[in-house]
């Protein structure tokens, strides 16, 4: 069955394309941007109570103030809150992944089925397409143990709902007793558990770059809102309540869940992004595991370079995706020409997607800068509006660019016909990447 599954899908991501509904079309911005622009206009030295205002519109939700924010830098700090949280998990744990293999998931599997036997309700979500390779027994031990699970779109037709080659679920999601969130771009997937230093001709035999960020507050309720709506629209089985969230903490951030679901008409997510990025009036610092971006997502940040901000962004300099790389390189030239920074990192597989906004907007998620997150996948990302958070933020961003070979415009002017035919072939399939 599993064989039959992989050349199943295989075979229909071959022909996605030419599916009805397979052509990508670029979203719309968020309506209403315009006024607000106008606003920080007229007093530049702060354009946050703008940010607030146009993304609390966008998500149709509000900041909820007073939650404890700690930024997690890479895997293995992520899976060691994730391992504590579900040890100190009392009622209920909510989980959704794209990836759950059987190196990490087979640990993790361990650590909520421990959960479950002392009385705990737990409720798993992982990707049909993320854990094609995960062997099926694995989530059969955890069914037979009493969790709860389900694959968000099967990938073989007529299982529980109509297959969708390009639907997936993209988002890393834990919450525990909705109280603690932990969110970003960490896999249940063993490169967060391979040695650091190795550098493999197989991307998956290294340690990744990646960061998380981990939540203990009243948000918890927004981010329990999304997994409770995807969950629903997979048509499992009815959730029971969750528990009530707990009080703000007096000396907490505001903090917003922000979702990504572009099936649903609701990519919020890069709107958001969209957004900021016009009111941004100081500096906009992104990293991305992916970079093709829309054609809107590329008018923007060369605009905030011309009206004289610092934008500047980290991306892969070596990839699971060569022809993601070469599509995200096609657009360097316009990006380069209107002073936008773009670094390349080096040493590790960069697979961390975050936004720091004028040093007070701070975005940590799922969501890549590319037109699969825009337009196919489910994603999440939290956002901090806070200076401690935004510098902390700043100060990863500043160690990663160390990490990272400056592009310049004219080392790049100066690539071969090669190169460029192979950027050029990229671009074309960009939409589907």
């Amino acid at each position: 069955m599993h064989c039959f599954r992989t050349l199943f899908v295989r075979v229909a991501l071959g022909l996605g394309a030419m599916l009805p509904g397979g052509c990508a079309v670029q979203p719309a911005p968020a309506p209403g941007i315009a006024p607000l622009v106008r606003k920080v206009d007229a007093h530049p030295n702060d354009a946050v109570p703008a940010m607030r205002a146009i993304c609390e519109r966008i998500a149709g939700r509000p900041f909820v103030p007073g939650n404890h924010v700690q930024l997690l830098i890479n895997g293995p700090a992520s899976l060691l809150a994730l391992g504590a949280a579900i040890a100190a998990a009392r009622r209920r744990i909510d989980m959704e992944s794209y990836e759950f293999d059987d190196t990490a998931g087979g640990a993790f599997g361990d650590a909520l089925l421990a959960a479950k036997q002392r009385g705990v309700a737990v409720h798993l979500i992982y990707d049909g397409w993320g854990t094609l390779t995960t062997p099926s027994a694995l989530f059969d031990r955890l069914r037979k143990g009493g969790i709860d699970t389900l694959d968000y779109n099967p990938l073989l037709p007529g299982v529980r709902l109509p297959f969708d080659v390009n639907s997936r679920d993209h988002r890393k999601l834990f919450i525990a007793d909705d109280r603690v969130v932990i969110t970003g771009g960490v896999n249940i997937s063993r490169v967060y558990v391979n040695p650091p230093g190795v550098h493999a001709a197989d991307p998956d035999d290294e340690a990744w770059r990646d960061t998380d960020i981990r939540i203990e507050g009243p948000v918890a309720a927004q981010f329990e809102q999304v997994f409770a709506g995807t969950w629903r629209r997979q048509a499992g089985k009815a959730l029971p309540p969750p528990p009530a969230p707990p009080p703000a903490f007096a000396d907490g951030a505001p903090v917003l869940a922000i979702a990504g679901t572009p099936a649903a008409g609701k990519p919020q997510i890069y709107q958001a992004l969209l957004a900021v990025i016009g009111l941004a009036r100081k500096s906009v610092h992104l990293t991305t595991g992916f970079f093709a971006p829309t054609g809107d997502l590329l008018h923007a940040l060369e605009a905030a370079a011309r009206r004289g901000v610092d934008v500047q962004i980290i991306v892969p300099g070596r990839s699971t995706s060569a022809v993601t790389l070469e599509a995200g390189r096609a657009d360097y030239g316009g990006l380069l020409a209107a002073g936008v920074g773009i670094h390349e990192f080096h040493g590790r597989i960069l697979h961390a997607k975050t936004a720091v906004i004028d040093g007070a907007w701070t975005a940590v998620g799922s969501s890549n800068l590319d037109w699969r997150s825009t337009v196919w996948n489910n994603e999440i990302d939290a956002i901090v509006l806070s200076r401690g958070v935004g510098a902390e933020m700043n100060r990863v961003f500043a160690s990663d660019l160390a990490a990272s070979v400056r592009i310049t415009r004219q080392g790049w002017a100066r690539r071969g016909l090669s190169e460029r035919l192979s950027e050029l072939g990229a671009s074309l399939m960009q939409s589907l990447l």
